[in-house]
């Protein structure tokens, strides 16, 4: 994790200007805060030591007169500064909010864009969780860096040299002090932050296999439920949970941890200047003036540097969030060129030519060299054990992930042909190439009105939905899977319907019912890349 991340910077396009008004309203209360530090000096000099002369402010006395040593004046120009204040504050912190959410809502909607992109086999892959994950609950501790630590960064940009040049100007021993312990808070804060790194890549990683085993649970609890089986998950569920928790608490105690120390050393340092003054105040070396105004100047050298820090630590979280999203968002899919439009499918023959499919570490094809001819009025039947490439072989059939090897082709009259579907670089449109196909995977998601079915049931709805689609081409993957015998006996008497009505169907299955109905029987098989 980098104090400023370049990566986020450069998405701040939507939430620009928001930006460019923070760090405006954070330079405007770096003054505030020094001019504050002065008029307190000249209003209360008079009232620890009666009678002061003199202008113990010296290079400085132009930014405050000497009339606010008067009580009226004094108080008018305090109050107006306060004033001041709450508004840069609240404009400051109402600009952060905003921007920050504009930043993440655009993370989210990139990274979701870019898993359409990838395709379903990318997200089947396991990169599933972690993009729910991510764009929940992670990216929403980004929300500190932008509302607390951006802001904090910025003033301590501006404040920590300001005051630091008053103070040269005011007392040059005291300046020297603070130039000297001023080092040891990001020397500090290197070190906690190093532990905080290592505390917020474990509790992400704690809530991704939460969320993973909670949206393996939510998917298949209709079907738990109907066994019986609807509160078996449940220790384990709460033993993730208890680890989560103990990884957020983890973090909030590095959290707490940074601010105490931080804390701790930046009092010292402060406490260094007051005791150095003290000893000079009683000797007569130094004025009243100038020792409360270097005694109020003092902390606002550290404050900047150590909010900095714990505000950084504090939205840690986000940060580990943010570089998960860039770590897949570098994930790129291969480059495609311009597909030319998807001829009509009914009535054609499409012949799959020695397909191979990598999976994504790209250390196998599953498929590999698969071919076989789908012909209208044929039922095709993809057999093989399971993790040999059925279900991919569909999806490439599909139009959803593209070839590595081979080629899907469309068989013509005289026995001339034309490339569909030849590999990550050519072939057909897609989109236009899917509209004609009706494709029922595994687990079938039907939406929030799915979400109180059984596996079965979903099944048999999204199949009939398949059948009466009309569609040139049915891909049904495992379509008897979750069906008791006599349902899966009418799946497969409708699969031969819908083939003698002129449909193309090709289906993976390891029911020896379905195989019994199918025209040809295709032996899919898996290859390791040497």
């Amino acid at each position: 994790m980098r104090p400023v991340d370049p990566r986020l910077l450069a998405r701040m396009g939507p939430a620009r200007r928001y930006v460019v008004t923070v760090a405006a309203l954070a330079v405007a209360g770096a003054a505030t805060v020094l001019v504050q530090a002065l008029v307190l000096a000249r209003l209360l000099s008079p009232a620890l030591v009666p009678g002061t002369t003199g202008d113990g402010l010296r290079g400085a006395g132009w930014i405050v007169p000497e009339s606010v040593r008067e009580v009226p004046d004094g108080v008018t120009w305090l109050a107006t500064i306060v004033a001041i204040r709450v508004v840069i504050a609240w404009a400051s912190e109402r600009m952060a909010i905003r921007a920050g959410s504009r930043v993440v809502s655009h993370l989210r909607e990139e990274l979701v864009a870019h898993a359409a992109r990838m395709g379903p086999r990318w997200i089947a892959s396991g990169k599933g969780v972690d993009i729910v994950t991510v764009t929940t609950r992670g990216l929403d501790g980004l929300l500190p860096y932008f509302v607390r630590y951006l802001p904090t960064l910025l003033a301590a940009a501006t404040i920590t040299p300001l005051a630091l040049a008053l103070v040269f100007g005011l007392d040059l021993t005291s300046a020297l002090i603070a130039l000297g312990t001023l080092p040891l808070v990001p020397v500090f804060m290197i070190l906690i932050g190093k532990m905080t790194a290592a505390r917020s890549e474990q509790s992400l990683a704690a809530m991704k296999r939460l969320g993973g085993r909670v949206l393996d649970l939510i998917s298949g609890l209709p079907t738990l439920r109907g066994l019986g089986r609807a509160h078996g998950p449940a220790e384990r569920v709460a033993e993730l949970g208890d680890a989560h928790r103990r990884a957020t608490m983890g973090s909030l105690r590095v959290a707490f941890l940074s601010g105490l120390v931080l804390e701790l050393l930046t009092t010292l340092s402060v406490a260094l200047i007051a005791v150095s003054m003290g000893f000079r105040l009683a000797g007569g070396s130094i004025g009243i003036e100038t020792a409360l105004a270097v005694l109020t100047l003092a902390p606002e050298i550290y404050l900047p540097l150590r909010n900095v820090g714990s505000h950084f630590h504090a939205s840690a979280d986000g940060l580990a969030a943010a570089d998960a999203v860039f770590a897949l968002l570098d994930e790129q899919p291969p480059a495609a060129a311009s597909p030319s439009p998807a001829p009509s499918l009914r009535g054609r023959t499409i012949r799959v030519e020695g397909l191979g499919v990598a999976t994504p570490d790209l250390a196998t094809l599953a498929p590999a060299n698969l071919s076989l001819v789908a012909a209208p009025g044929t039922v095709v039947a993809l057999t093989g054990p399971n993790g040999e490439g059925k279900s991919t072989a569909l999806l490439a059939l599909a139009g959803l992930v593209p070839p590595s090897a081979g080629a899907i082709v469309l068989a013509r009259a005289q026995g001339s042909r034309r490339a569909l579907l030849a590999d990550e670089r050519s072939g057909v449109d897609p989109d236009a190439w899917a509209a004609q196909v009706a494709w029922v995977p595994q687990r079938p998601d039907l939406g929030p009105a799915g979400r109180l079915l059984s596996l079965g049931q979903r099944q048999r709805r999204a199949l009939d939905r398949a059948f009466d689609s009309g569609r040139a081409v049915l891909l049904l993957d495992e379509p008897t899977a979750h069906l008791d015998p006599p349902a899966r006996a009418a799946v497969a008497a409708r699969l031969r319907a819908a083939a003698d009505a002129g449909a193309t169907v090709v289906v993976a299955t390891h029911d020896d019912a379905v195989r019994a109905v199918a025209d040809r029987v295709v032996a899919v098989r898996s290859r390791t890349v040497s």
